[in-house]
């Protein structure tokens, strides 16, 4: 791992289940999956911010072989105990992941881009995990002028946009950013589904990428 992979480790996980906002996402992202109809001996997956193994071993049971990483100390001794049979490791956007683990057919990463200091350099490594017509399917919350309002004028942008949160949210995504660094990565045919709520104050967005 590098330096910086180092310097992103402390991201907390105090158990190895779900946490609140796979409630909505994961009905969306299954859904997706099984609209890409790969045969059984296609259907791999490395998801880039794996956390704490919860999403990787409920695809495994859906059939999927899914190889992840992430940099939360924590999140993956979280998920090496607790889901000892997957392929979760240590690591980070910021390594060299194609060269170590290969490509795949489909990259996942949810609630991540969020999260990283680099976002063009995680958008890159996510592009190079693909195989050529692979897809990638990417969560992060939703801003839009609608719900950024609705949050102004209800007093909860302090909550939302916490500063007091250690390696929290520091960059916030519309759909116009996500799709510029998406774009920038070589990714095409990037579409866009909201999820959680109605799709003006929707919680998050999902961006489906080839």
């Amino acid at each position: 791992m590098t330096d910086m992979s180092s310097n992103i480790s402390g991201y907390h996980y105090d158990h190895s289940g779900f946490n609140h906002s796979h409630s909505y996402l994961l009905p969306t992202v299954f859904r997706l999956l099984d609209g890409l109809n790969l045969p059984t001996s296609e259907r791999r997956l490395f998801e880039l911010g794996c956390g704490n193994g919860s999403v990787a071993h409920e695809l495994s049971r859906r059939g999927w072989d899914v190889t992840g990483i992430d940099p939360s100390a924590e999140g993956i001794t979280q998920a090496n105990r607790a889901y000892p049979d997957l392929k979760l490791y240590s690591g980070s956007a910021y390594d060299d992941l194609a060269t170590h683990y290969g490509s795949f057919p489909v990259v996942l990463s949810l609630e991540v881009v969020e999260h990283v200091y680099f976002p063009r350099q995680y958008a890159a490594t996510a592009f190079s995990l693909l195989q050529e017509g692979g897809t990638a399917i990417l969560s992060t919350p939703y801003h839009g002028y609608w719900k950024n309002l609705a949050m102004a004028l209800s007093g909860k942008l302090d909550k939302h946009f916490t500063a007091l949160w250690d390696h929290g949210h520091i960059k916030f995504w519309s759909m116009n950013t996500l799709t510029t660094l998406l774009e920038e990565a070589g990714f095409r045919d990037i579409r866009f589904e909201r999820v959680g709520r109605v799709p003006v104050l929707a919680k998050s967005m999902i961006a489906v990428a080839r």
